[in-house]
């Protein structure tokens, strides 16, 4: 029989009162259990958060199949709900929970003050963190792409700061206190070799890059492994080069490239080649028979200067007579680098007569050179042992002379040298177990640069040869 709107007020009254009887009896089951939460006041939260989680326990119920039944009490004896009451304190969360750190990257042309502004953290927080004169070095080096990590509260202000201070390691600043805390963390990372091809187009530094090796890299291949063999202002379009070459692998993220370990390049349809070998404790290129790549002379201590007066009788520009000029003379302007030709001891820094301001160098088996008419010297003393190619002095016109240049002069036992035409002695080749130790060492290396010229040149190759 349908109930009338009277009925089902009758219903709704006795659902009401047996809801009341069944959180009475609810009630005191908790109270038995639980005599310690109820011998204190709760508050209207901890009433709102009991409501809250009976809500979720009906929710449940009433969504996942099964779940009722788990709520039911059973016939065991002491049986107990899985219903957690809330706690009756309430406690802040730790100091250190929740920190995010905000990940900003430098752009091109931004300065440090720039980056703390635009993250809305005063100069003067900056500034503490800089007192530190290890955090002022890294700092000051930042490149574009460089990553600043920004820790900050609820009100803004700066609680942490991290930035990288070399490739391995990670500082974390913490900046809550008077006292900045500082917390160093080690980035591991691996070195992986690679082996890289590639033809140029344009450039060989565009071809370069495009193949993946840092500026440095590109720099070892023309400066010091072929600068002996190949002029590079004729490197033309379809020229080629190979390199393995050290990677630095971090968090699976290459961060950089290292130490060229062999290339080879190909110019005017021929190949040089250059291995790294480690020669009493000194890394050195050599030729794929262990003869060094490197000459015990470079012609030139000026690079690419122009020859202005050569070696033979001349008048002298300044006295007017006619006299040998033991030397040649390279014009260049005043401040010009000067190279040390070879490998040397410094035998002389100073001044004499005619030639100003002279530096001597001593390279060993009766071969020594002179450099004159300096504007000054570079960092040297005498008995110091020099490079080839680091820089002894600078260009000018102190002695007799009419303008800026540098007058250069070769010697072999004591007998002055025309210094464009003088056979220069042969470097030392490998020998013995070096010898044994360095091909050994290369074999490997130049079947996988093989190998890749192969894969990237072959079908450029038959390309080529279908056009013709």
């Amino acid at each position: 029989m349908p109930l009338t709107d009277h009925g089902r007020g009758r219903k709704q009254q006795f659902h009401e009162r047996l809801g009341i009887l069944h959180h009475r009896q609810l009630h005191r089951k908790l109270k038995e259990r639980f005599p310690a939460a109820f011998n204190t006041r709760w508050t209207r939260r901890h009433w709102l958060h009991a409501s809250l989680f009976v809500t979720l326990g009906a929710l449940l119920a009433t969504i996942v199949p099964g779940f009722s039944a788990q709520l039911q009490p059973t016939a065991q004896a002491n049986a107990t709900l899985p219903l957690q009451l809330p706690p009756l304190t309430l406690h802040a969360p730790a100091r250190d929970a929740g920190v995010f750190w905000d990940i900003v990257q430098v752009e091109s042309g931004q300065t440090l003050g720039e980056v703390f502004e635009s993250m809305g953290v005063p100069a003067a927080t900056m500034h503490r963190i800089l007192d530190n004169p290890a955090n002022q070095d890294a700092l000051a080096r930042l490149r574009p792409g460089a990553e600043l990590g920004f820790a900050l509260d609820e009100e803004g202000a700066l609680r942490g700061f991290r930035f990288d201070r070399n490739p391995t390691q990670r500082v974390e600043l913490d900046l809550r206190g008077e006292t900045i805390h500082e917390k160093v963390l080690e980035r591991a990372t691996t070195t992986r070799l690679a082996v890289t091809s590639a033809e140029i187009d344009h450039s060989l530094y565009a071809a370069g890059r495009k193949a993946g090796l840092s500026p440095a890299a590109i720099a070892v291949m023309t400066d010091e492994i072929f600068k002996y063999d190949i002029d590079f202002k004729d490197v033309q379009p379809g020229d080629r080069f190979s390199a393995v070459v050290e990677e630095t692998w971090r968090e699976g993220e290459r961060i950089g490239t290292g130490k060229i370990l062999a290339a080879t390049f190909t110019t005017d349809k021929k190949t040089y080649t250059g291995f790294r070998f480690d020669r009493n404790g000194k890394a050195e290129y050599f030729t794929a028979e262990g003869r060094p790549l490197k000459k015990s002379f470079i012609r030139m201590p000026i690079p690419y200067a122009r020859l202005s007066s050569s070696f033979g009788s001349r008048r002298h520009p300044v006295l007017g007579t006619m006299r040998m000029h033991k030397g040649v003379d390279y014009a260049a302007g005043t401040g010009t680098p000067i190279m040390a030709a070879g490998d040397a001891r410094v035998q002389f820094v100073g001044q004499q007569r005619g030639y100003g301001n002279v530096v001597i160098l001593d390279h060993g088996r009766g071969h020594t050179t002179l450099y004159a008419h300096m504007s000054r010297f570079g960092k040297l003393k005498k008995g110091q042992q020099v490079a080839q190619g680091s820089v002894i002095g600078y260009v000018g016109s102190t002695g007799l002379a009419t303008g800026p240049h540098l007058h250069y002069e070769f010697r072999v036992n004591g007998v002055h040298r025309n210094p464009l035409s003088v056979t220069m002695p042969p470097p030392e080749p490998l020998k013995g177990a070096d010898l044994a130790a360095f091909k050994a060492a290369t074999a490997p290396t130049l079947a996988r640069m093989e190998s890749m010229e192969q894969m990237m040149f072959a079908h450029v190759d038959s390309g080529k040869a279908k056009k013709r």
